[in-house]
């Protein structure tokens, strides 16, 4: 069985750019140059909806749980604010960080600064973060953002349900850059010349933090708090749980993303909370698709990707047995079927990932 090293400045971090894990050339689907452009094009209007809704609805429910407080009656308004803000800040930090969610660079910028606000992840930091994932997706020593490790810690994933670990984390790295350092980890992926600016966000944020608590003590009220701060940890289960769903329990160190991610279909309204994030094998595959063409490019691949999962409660149903047996055997993974009209794994490039699948 083998013991997996996820530093990014261990063992498998230097065996994945030997054996050339690290970027390398990941399959795609063929799609002509016309489709393929028209697929990536861009455009403000869905996403300047979508924020008009968003930002609407956080505003109102706040309004409602502001003027309720401190009754009990609040708490709905407050567990809706909240997914608001602990989740679908999630999907708008991403979208906004690929740049395409809106046509206009500006726009992203804004509404990717204050989702990392929302979801305590420096935008700096994150960019280049995000950037490997998509370079090294689940590459073991490579790839920063690996939810589930194996053997998987489960009791971490169950205190991310509601933003402990994260969150603390978030903090934590604040703090740490905001003293004017940077992890050695951090070092190893950001620019040289990016790197003051992770210190300047993060004193920036320490800022924002302190006159909020500051707030609360002066009122003798925790009410600031649960407006900004506090929705991390009461509103994260949403992306917790859509967000498991991308890659837990498949394959790690392949170079093909229908083995490495997953697409499950989801109601409307998880689907706006999500950004439709959970086309995900699609996103992975061709990260320029804004979210708003993810189905239609869904509908045009789904031929030569692995079935999709006809609910969460199915994907879950399909995952759950996985992490046990990975809690024995971390070698185990979940491999993908693809369906006869789908173009073969590059067999001879990860023969050995694949031979450990049941």
């Amino acid at each position: 069985m083998t013991k997996r090293d996820y530093s990014l400045l261990g063992e498998d971090a230097k065996r994945a750019v030997e054996t050339g894990l690290a970027a390398a050339e990941w399959y795609h689907t063929d799609i002509p140059r016309k489709e393929m452009k028209a697929l990536m094009a861009r455009e403000d209007g869905p996403a300047i909806r979508d924020a008009m809704i968003l930002f609407a609805a956080m505003i109102a429910f706040a309004a409602v749980g502001v003027a309720l407080w401190p009754s009990w009656w609040s708490a709905p308004f407050w567990l809706a604010y909240g997914v608001l803000y602990g989740s679908a800040m999630d999907s708008r930090w991403h979208e906004c960080g690929h740049g395409t969610a809106f046509r206009t660079p500006w726009m992203n910028n804004l509404i990717y600064q204050v989702a990392s606000f929302c979801m305590i992840r420096n935008p700096v930091t994150w960019r280049w973060s995000h950037a490997r994932h998509h370079t090294d997706t689940i590459i073991v020593g490579r790839d920063p953002e690996i939810v589930a490790m194996r053997p998987p810690a489960l009791f971490r994933i169950v205190l991310n349900v509601f933003g402990i670990m994260d969150a603390w984390n978030g903090w934590s790295r604040m703090l740490w850059n905001a003293s004017g350092r940077l992890h050695p980890e951090e070092a190893s992926f950001i620019p040289d010349s990016e790197q003051p600016k992770v210190i300047r966000v993060a004193r920036t944020w320490v800022l924002i933090y302190g006159a909020t608590i500051m707030t609360a003590l002066a009122i003798g009220s925790v009410l600031p708090l649960m407006l900004i701060g506090l929705p991390r940890l009461y509103g994260a289960w949403h992306h917790v749980l859509t967000g498991m769903l991308q890659h837990a329990g498949l394959a790690d160190n392949v170079v093909d993303h229908r083995l490495n991610s997953r697409t499950v279909y989801m109601n409307p309204v998880s689907r706006f909370i999500y950004w439709n994030m959970n086309y995900h094998v699609e996103h992975h595959m061709f990260p320029m698709v804004p979210y708003h063409r993810l189905p239609a490019l869904h509908e045009r691949i789904k031929d030569d990707l692995p079935r999709p999962n006809r609910s969460m409660l199915e994907a879950y149903a399909e995952v759950l047995p996985v992490l046990k047996r990975q809690l024995a055997n971390e070698d185990f993974f979940l491999r993908r079927d693809l369906p006869p009209t789908a173009k073969p794994y590059k067999e001879e490039f990860h023969a050995t990932a694949l031979g450990a699948a049941e």
